[in-house]
């Protein structure tokens, strides 16, 4: 299922999105991608509670999909108006007035290469240019249905929150909502997820094709199984608060900027942030952790000189706590954890020491210089280098995303982020690592990362610099930005740590 991007919709969202779509009384429902029939089987309940009696209209491109609908109780008569076809590359030549879905939610690098082309071709014909390649398959849905949705007609859809997190999502965004109206937003906490278990965080968009407006509401569900969004939706979208839906009124250009998956907030463009203070910067990507993280005892079997070695570490739960020392490092190594990075640099092969040259003549065998981010690197082994960073923050963080002081020295992988304050000084460092820590700054990650699954928060490198630091976390730990300091930043870039 996560190969096709197939998550099915639970019966009282699905319910909920029905009733959406079926104000006005449109006479059809169309699905661009139908799987197991829960929007068909949510049309039938409440087309009956409303005294309506629409057609059910729809695309699916996978044949198996209808095995798990008549399980669930559909018949070839209920499925009679959907096609077996490919909504991206074949759609329907009609326009519909009410659309609903849950879009196959494949993730940009399980696209193929040729496919993603086309679509970004697509995108480019729809909006003016082609959206960011990590867009995926389910954001291409969209735009397809927006294409094919009537004047003053419904569109609902589930998705997931990289669709107004993404690098792609301000662009995305702004012609949505120059063109469309987009009339409701629906969050879910952890506990209501409609798909627990699953690595996503499901947004419910309700856009509506009619001269755009400047306000939308937003609501958050709190209980899974409510029955209060669907009687929301059908009551018009009132404002509420309390129970298992919080409602509110926001602007679109208010949300925009927020992030539409995240709650309204009163905080301006201004006020220090954490760039102001830190640059930020990947981790080291090995390309092959197996082959170049090793651990004492496999580099010395191997006869890698420690000139090759440096201290590393790769998985957030291996720092322990907020602070990683020699002793942590001391515990790891006794555990058989890997704690030293291969670090080689471009020069031939021949020019190693002979154990070293023997490693390599091993990873070659293995097919390692065809492993696709080593076959870009000149030569294969020449390792990604990084300063060793003062402050760490776990890349991706389920509930306990933090800031880790690095006073082992160690080099990051992948799994963090290296945060390089912009002053060369411990006394400036301590007090940056605990604005950092302080709860008020970790709960405005939310404001900056991307949501996931189970409460998880990504944030990109660009992302975090833009980190909110309160002002009052920041006096109280002494440190100001003055206006020529903010001058000094622009004129002279980024400073690495030294």
């Amino acid at each position: 299922m996560r190969e096709k991007g197939q998550f099915w919709t639970p019966d009282w969202v699905a319910e909920a999105m029905v009733g959406y779509v079926l104000q006005g009384n449109p006479g059809h429902v169309f699905d661009p991608a139908v799987g197991a029939g829960a929007f068909l089987r949510a049309t039938k309940v409440v087309a009956k509670e409303l005294g309506q009696h629409p057609a059910f209209l729809g695309t699916e491109i996978d044949p198996s999909a209808f095995q798990q609908a008549h399980q669930h109780g559909l018949t070839m008569v209920d499925l009679d108006g959907v096609e077996i076809r490919d909504f991206m590359a074949d759609p329907p030549q009609r326009e519909f007035s009410a659309i609903v879905a849950n879009p196959p939610y494949v993730r940009h690098h399980r696209l193929l290469k040729g496919a993603k082309k086309l679509l970004r071709i697509f995108a480019a014909r729809t909006i003016g240019h082609p959206l960011d390649g990590r867009a995926g398959l389910h954001v291409y849905f969209l735009l397809q249905a927006l294409q094919l949705l009537s004047r003053d007609g419904r569109l609902a859809f589930i998705m997931p929150a990289d669709t107004c997190e993404g690098v792609f999502a301000p662009t995305l965004w702004r012609w949505i909502t120059s063109r469309y109206a987009l009339e409701a937003v629906v969050a879910f906490t952890p506990d209501a997820s409609p798909f627990p278990g699953v690595d996503t965080n499901a947004l419910v968009f309700f856009i509506k094709n009619t001269t755009p407006q400047a306000h939308c509401w937003w609501a958050r569900c709190t209980q899974a199984g409510t029955v209060a969004l669907k009687a929301w939706i059908l009551s018009g979208f009132p404002e509420t608060h309390g129970g298992a839906l919080s409602v509110c009124r926001r602007t679109v250009s208010e949300g925009l900027m927020t992030g539409l998956s995240r709650a309204p907030t009163t905080r301006g463009p201004g006020g220090p942030r954490l760039g102001d203070f830190a640059t930020v910067v990947r981790g080291v990507a090995t390309g092959a952790n197996e082959f170049f993280l090793l651990t004492l005892e496999q580099a010395s079997t191997l006869g890698i000189p420690n000139a090759f070695l440096l201290p590393a570490i790769a998985r957030t739960r291996d720092t322990g706590g907020e602070e990683i020392t020699s002793v942590t490092l001391q515990a790891l190594r006794r555990s058989g954890r890997p704690t030293v990075l291969l670090t080689l640099d471009g020069r031939p092969l021949e020019q190693f020491p002979g154990a070293v040259r023997a490693y390599l003549r091993h990873g070659e065998a293995e097919g390692l210089p065809q492993h696709a981010l080593l076959a870009t690197r000149r030569p294969w082994y020449k390792m990604e280098r990084r300063v060793v960073p003062p402050i760490l923050f776990s890349y991706l963080g389920r509930r306990n995303s933090r800031f880790i002081l690095n006073t082992a020295g160690v080099i990051p992988l992948t799994g963090f982020l290296c945060v390089y304050p912009r002053k060369n000084d411990l006394a400036f460092l301590k007090k940056l690592w605990e604005i950092l820590r302080h709860s008020a700054t970790v709960a405005n990650l939310a404001l900056v990362g991307k949501s996931y699954g189970g409460g998880a928060i990504k944030v990109e490198p660009r992302a975090l610099e833009r980190l909110p630091l309160p002002v009052a976390v920041v006096s109280a730990a002494g440190l100001s930005l003055p206006m020529k300091y903010r001058q000094q930043e622009f004129g002279e870039g980024r400073r690495p740590w030294r």
